[in-house]
């Protein structure tokens, strides 16, 4: 039969009661910077922080009582996997979560937390399929695919039944894309609503499947990207159907993109965002032109960024806005230089982070010295005023851009 609109109603009265139904948001300084009304659907306060709790729970509440004895079996490192184990483990379904060899501890961890049985196998995420595959016959489980399951994408799409009744006056809604279950779902369940609404999709251009399957070509990418939730390689055959039929437009975005975007929802809304979320905002950042005037509804499909990505993205992020800066001086090699400089910046109103006095591996001369001071600036403006400050008290002194 396939997802309908009436399977993702039934789908919400099946997960209503164990799901958190999450509020959409007007992102009111990011519709100020972008000029457009945008409201934000914040499944990163849904249970262990993504989406997909709702298509794992509703397809294992479709499973027959012997099917549920026996247990199930999925393939993940990420969301799905989370998302299996811990509605699993609340109804009493044994899991087991088959991850690649080399997933990060924490994500074991987590999932471990929420009760499946781990196991680790294979360098490639194909070769953790074939083993989850063959563990799924040998042990007669039932396997939960991540999208490719008519009740899993029916789950998903709850969320865009939430969304309407939230903002029912959406003029567009911008969906993330991996292997496409969660905008087959949401396309399905708005437009079963309002047909006349708009569905966007965003891919990451390293893993853009999707969009080369609409466009006609082969996909060749697969590089790493800070959008792991969305880099799916296969999409599935049937969610494409639906995303052929529903689907007004599909972007793919660079990982640059991405990341700018994350800090943006960081620093704007005070949201952590991971990367398949990062790359919806990075699309309506692309095409804020022709959203002008339009009230846009965007999928925060999940939180789940690495702790230490996310620190380092932060101060990529500073360092772009210009609230850090390097600044280098060639100054003489004399004493008082740096208490001179120290009290211009802090004059200005800078901070010092952090100061590298450089004398022997250098390439000025003898008698005079490299300096590498980074401050903390309130934007760009305040570095080329602090700059010019410093010049005309007669220092030698550039700013570098280190990303």
């Amino acid at each position: 039969m396939g997802v309908t609109f009436e399977s993702i109603l039934e789908a919400r009265e099946h997960i209503k009661d164990s799901v958190i139904y999450t509020p959409t948001i007007k992102a009111t300084r990011l519709s100020l910077h972008l000029g457009i009304d945008l409201y934000l659907k914040l499944e990163n306060l849904q249970h262990t922080s993504a989406f997909k709790a709702r298509g794992a729970l509703n397809k294992l509440l479709n499973l027959s009582e012997e099917q549920r004895k026996k247990g199930v079996i999925a393939c993940s490192a990420g969301n799905h996997a989370q998302g299996v184990a811990y509605n699993a483990t609340r109804l009493g379904i044994p899991s087991v979560i088959v991850m690649p060899n080399g997933t990060p501890f924490n994500k074991v961890k987590r999932t471990e937390d929420f009760g499946a049985k781990v196991v680790l196998y294979g360098n490639a995420f194909d070769e953790s399929v074939g083993e989850t595959m063959r563990m799924a016959e040998e042990q007669d489980l039932t396997f939960i695919h991540p999208f490719d399951d008519d009740a899993v994408v029916a789950g998903q799409g709850t969320l865009g039944l939430e969304m309407m009744e939230q903002q029912p006056d959406l003029d567009v809604v911008v969906v993330p894309i991996g292997g496409g279950g969660l905008i087959a779902g949401v396309a399905t369940a708005v437009k079963g609503i309002n047909p006349d609404i708009k569905v966007i999709g965003a891919q990451a251009e390293n893993f853009d499947a999707v969009l080369a399957m609409s466009e006609g070509r082969e996909f060749v990418g697969g590089e790493a990207t800070l959008a792991e939730g969305i880099a799916v390689k296969a999409p599935s055959k049937k969610d494409f159907e639906i995303i052929d039929r529903l689907v007004d437009d599909i972007y793919a975005v660079s990982e640059r993109e991405i990341e700018e975007a994350i800090f943006d929802l960081l620093s704007d809304e005070k949201l952590v965002a991971e990367g398949a979320a990062g790359a919806a905002l990075a699309v309506i950042k692309n095409n804020v032109d022709n959203l002008k005037g339009k009230k846009v509804g965007m999928v925060l499909c999940g939180g789940n960024i690495d702790s230490r990505t996310l620190s380092t993205l932060i101060l990529r992020g500073l360092v772009r806005d210009g609230r850090i800066t390097r600044l280098i001086f060639e100054i003489d090699d004399t004493p008082g230089q740096l208490s001179d400089i120290s009290r211009i910046i802090g004059e200005s109103g800078a901070n010092v982070i952090e100061v590298i006095h450089q004398r022997m591996m250098q390439t000025v001369s003898l008698k005079r010295a490299e300096l590498e001071v980074v401050v903390e600036a309130r934007d760009k403006q305040h570095v080329q005023e602090l700059i010019s400050t410093l010049q005309d008290a007669g220092f030698k002194v550039t700013a570098t851009r280190d990303v």
